[in-house]
């Protein structure tokens, strides 16, 4: 995050993370990666649905995860006192809104593993953390979403690619002092 490599820094215009270069393109931002991802290798193992309400539907609960999770996370991992019980009430009821949306469906898609899948899982590996921050038992709040994990995590491509919760944790900690002590925080 802070020694950004050159070939980053000339590929990427906002200078920001992820970015995925295919045939000497720069493509940025997370949503877009996965999107440009499945236009590209659609035949291989479409993560989007075919049918338009359903691709919309797909795309709306990515943004709600991109912004609603991603947001209430962080702030769960950086506030403290009545800020922190804030972002951890709000981080619960996003959740539960999407294990709502889940149901009983495998994945999210359906039968089928895909974008809505491919938003959340990584942030399966902040649930050390959001115990050991704020106290949150993901187990006991949306058990469905954990089963959830588990299937996700059948999956070679999911598990390989999916940080240890330990070591994320470890990371999110040290960057957080590190931050204050940068007088960031």
């Amino acid at each position: 995050m802070f020694n950004k490599s050159p070939l980053l820094l000339k590929m990427n215009p906002v200078k920001q993370i992820p970015v995925l270069i295919h045939n000497g393109k720069p493509i940025c931002d997370s949503m877009n990666i996965v999107q440009y991802i499945d236009e590209v290798w659609k035949n291989k193992s479409p993560l989007m649905p075919s049918d338009p309400y359903k691709r919309a539907q797909a795309r709306f609960w990515a943004d709600f995860i991109d912004k609603k999770i991603y947001i209430h996370g962080k702030n769960l991992w950086l506030s403290t006192g009545e800020d922190q019980e804030t972002a951890k009430s709000e981080l619960i009821g996003c959740f539960k809104v999407l294990e709502e949306e889940l149901g009983d469906k495998p994945y999210f898609g359906g039968e089928t593993f895909g974008l809505v899948d491919v938003s959340l899982i990584p942030f399966s590996s902040w649930f050390y953390g959001y115990k050991q921050w704020g106290n949150i038992s993901m187990e006991a709040e949306c058990p469905k979403l954990v089963d959830w994990v588990h299937r996700c995590m059948e999956k070679e491509s999911v598990s390989k690619s999916i940080p240890d919760q330990h070591k994320v944790y470890e990371f999110l900690t040290d960057l957080k002092k590190k931050l204050t002590n940068l007088g960031m925080i």
